[in-house]
């Protein structure tokens, strides 16, 4: 049982999608199926879980550098260029729905982000290096004024 849930994917804008980015619902693909576990009279005949696919390889709505970005940060989440999401953690399957399109959203905006800029290596400056030894200094005193004194006989 194959459906497209009638609305475009938004993606809000953020790092790496300074404009968004709408992915045309023709593009996702929602299986239906039973959800495990205990669930009382409803169990056996409702379709609650579900199972989105999105094929990043072909999906028109990324760019190539989108595209590739986002193969680099989901390939362990990935079968084929497709990423699957499963939802099956509330009773209603418009709740399960809303919840796998909302994963996908955060999977997505998530693998679009640029990686954080290169740490660049500092040294610390020479009154940084002397304040500290002093420090260490007037604390190897304090600690040497605690020692007991000696020759002294009571």
């Amino acid at each position: 049982m194959t459906s497209g849930f009638s609305g475009d994917l938004v993606v809000p804008p953020g790092r790496g999608l300074p404009a968004g980015l709408t992915v045309p619902g023709s593009e996702l693909v929602e299986r239906f199926s039973r959800s495990s576990g205990p669930g009382g009279q409803g169990v056996n005949t409702t379709d609650s879980r579900v199972e989105l696919r999105f094929d990043i390889l072909r999906s028109s709505a990324l760019t190539e550098l989108q595209r590739s970005r986002a193969l680099a940060q989901l390939a362990p989440r990935l079968v084929d260029g497709v990423l699957s999401i499963t939802a099956s953690e509330q009773r209603s399957q418009l709740q399960n729905r809303l919840a796998a399109r909302a994963r996908l959203v955060a999977y997505l905006s998530e693998a679009l982000a640029p990686p954080p800029p290169p740490r660049r290596a500092t040294r610390p400056s020479r009154g940084a290096r002397q304040r500290r030894l002093d420090v260490k200094k007037q604390r190897s005193q304090i600690k040497a004024g605690r020692a007991r004194v000696q020759g002294r006989e009571d």
